[in-house]
């Protein structure tokens, strides 16, 4: 597992990019018990993780972005801040998070190219709108490797990449098989820890997803791939 972040000042400077309107909306969704019980400034941290991680590959920030399960706007809102010319879309199937987030995000920068996507990914992965039509998706909590890995899969464009929250310290390559990840056109990249706290696997997107998949809303989790 290679090192992001980890230099004197990265995390610092990553913080200055995440607005206060962002973190009053957060600590709105925190209240609302759309976070999780982590200490607000620990999850905007994480969310920077994903940050530092795509652009530690990219070297630029990516045009296109898809934040699958976004729940309460982690990561997703952290990109928005930190990305302001890039498409950001928030793909959650809950109706009350989904809600809070559209009435937040109305109105918040007449130049962001921002939509709140509600919706079932086994779903929203056959929608034409949005397949195979991000540079990126990240994940932060949207369930095992297999299924984010094919649920995320077609939405990303080929030769993109797929960011996954991991635990810090794992190893265990056994959680990302090349071989159950080709039949999604993915590959694993690398993983990556951020600020000797937060761990992420990286995916790199290099042919199209066949047809096939994703399969109907609750196969993937039933009949995972690998």
């Amino acid at each position: 597992m290679s090192d992001i972040g980890h230099f004197p000042g990265a995390l610092a400077e990553l913080r200055l990019r995440v607005s206060d309107r962002i973190r009053q909306t957060l600590e709105r969704a925190a209240d609302l018990g759309f976070l999780g019980g982590m200490p607000i400034g620990e999850q905007i941290d994480h969310a920077l993780g994903f940050v530092a991680a795509v652009e530690s590959e990219l070297k630029r920030p990516p045009h296109s972005v898809i934040d699958l399960g976004t729940g309460g706007g982690l990561p997703g809102l952290v990109l928005l801040s930190c990305w302001s010319v890039s498409r950001i879309d928030l793909l959650d199937a809950n109706e009350r998070r989904t809600a809070f987030l559209i009435e937040e995000v109305e109105g918040w920068r007449p130049d962001a190219q921002v939509e709140v996507v509600r919706g079932r990914a086994e779903e929203i992965g056959r929608d034409d709108r949005f397949r195979q039509q991000f540079e990126v998706l990240t994940s932060r909590s949207f369930g095992s490797p297999a299924v984010t890995a094919e649920c995320g899969a077609p939405l990303v464009s080929v030769g993109g990449l797929m960011v996954v929250s991991e635990p810090p310290q794992t190893s265990d390559e056994s959680r990302w098989p090349a071989a159950g990840l080709a039949h999604l056109g993915l590959s694993p990249l690398s993983s990556m820890r951020f600020d000797d706290r937060f761990g992420y696997q990286l995916l790199r997107k290099v042919g199209p997803t066949s047809d096939r998949y994703p399969r109907r809303v609750g196969v993937p989790a039933k009949r995972p791939l690998f």
